[in-house]
C-alpha cells in the first residue's frame, strides 16, 4: 500500500518504514540543504462579530453530507470526500463532533493520511475497502479489508491508508473535535512534499534519486488511482 500510494518500488518503500533503523528522531544531514517557504505577510484584523449570528435556538442542526456536488475533493474518475465541522455547521463546536464522507470507485485509493487533533471512528455504508492503520511507532496495528456494516476506529496519530476492491466503497467517520485537520504523507501538500531532499535522503537512507520518487511521483493531494494488486511494504 505504501508503494502504491508514493508510486515507488516496493525495496524503497520498506526503506521508508525504517524497520532497521535505530538512530531516534534526530539525524545528521550530509551537505547543505534549504527550506522553501512562503513571504511573510501582514496579518489581517479580526472580524469583529457581535454574538448574534447564531445562537442555540436558531443553530441550523443538519446538513446533507451525500451531495458530490458540495465535496471538498472529487474526481469523476475515483469519486469523492465531503467534511463536515463547525465552520459549516457551528452548533459541532457545542458537540465537539466532525464528520466525513467519502465515496471512491474500485481501485480509488485515499492517499495516506492521520488526524493530527482528533480519535475517528470509520463506518462502513458499502461495498469493500482494503485499509491499513500503522501506529506512531509505524507498527501495522491492522491490515485487512472492512465491508458494509463494520466499524474502524482509528486513534489521533495513526495513519490510515483505504483502497476500493469493490465497485463502491462508501464510508462515513465522526471525529472527536469540532474541526479535525488531517496531515498527509504522500502527495502535492504531503509532508514529505515539505521536506528538503536531503532530508529525506538522510532520515530515511535511500538515495537521493529514490527521495526525489518518494518527494514529487504522487502529484495527487487526497485521492489517487492504484491499478493492479497490492504490494503490502
Amino acid at each position: 500500500v505504501l508503494a502504491k500510494a508514493f508510486k515507488i518500488d516496493v525495496r524503497t518503500a520498506q526503506q521508508l518504514q525504517n524497520q532497521q533503523d535505530n538512530r531516534g528522531n534526530i539525524v545528521r544531514v550530509q551537505g547543505p540543504f534549504s527550506v522553501i517557504r512562503p513571504p511573510l505577510r501582514s496579518q489581517r484584523p479580526q472580524e469583529e462579530v457581535n454574538g448574534l449570528e447564531e445562537t442555540i435556538c436558531s443553530a441550523r442542526c443538519t446538513d446533507n453530507l451525500d451531495d458530490p456536488s458540495n465535496a471538498d475533493v472529487y474526481k469523476p474518475q475515483l469519486g469523492y470526500i465531503s467534511t463536515l465541522n463547525s465552520y459549516d455547521l457551528p452548533i459541532l463546536r457545542f458537540l465537539r463532533l466532525s464528520a466525513l464522507r467519502g465515496s471512491i470507485r474500485q481501485n480509488a485509493m485515499v492517499l495516506p493520511q492521520w488526524n493530527a487533533n482528533a480519535n475517528a471512528v470509520l463506518y462502513v455504508t458499502d461495498g469493500e475497502a482494503h485499509a491499513q492503520v500503522v501506529n506512531d511507532n509505524g507498527d501495522r496495528v491492522f491490515d485487512g479489508q472492512v465491508s458494509q456494516g463494520q466499524l474502524l476506529a482509528i486513534p489521533q496519530g495513526f495513519s490510515v491508508v483505504k483502497r476500493a476492491t469493490s465497485e463502491h466503497f462508501r464510508w462515513i467517520e465522526f471525529k472527536t473535535n469540532a474541526n479535525a485537520q488531517i496531515n498527509t504523507l504522500a502527495g502535492r501538500t504531503s509532508v514529505m512534499r515539505g521536506l528538503p531532499l536531503e532530508v529525506i535522503s538522510n532520515g530515511y537512507q535511500i538515495s537521493l534519486e529514490e527521495a526525489r520518487r518518494v518527494k514529487f511521483n504522487t502529484i495527487e493531494t487526497t485521492l489517487t488511482h492504484s491499478s493492479g494488486p497490492a504490494s503490502y511494504g
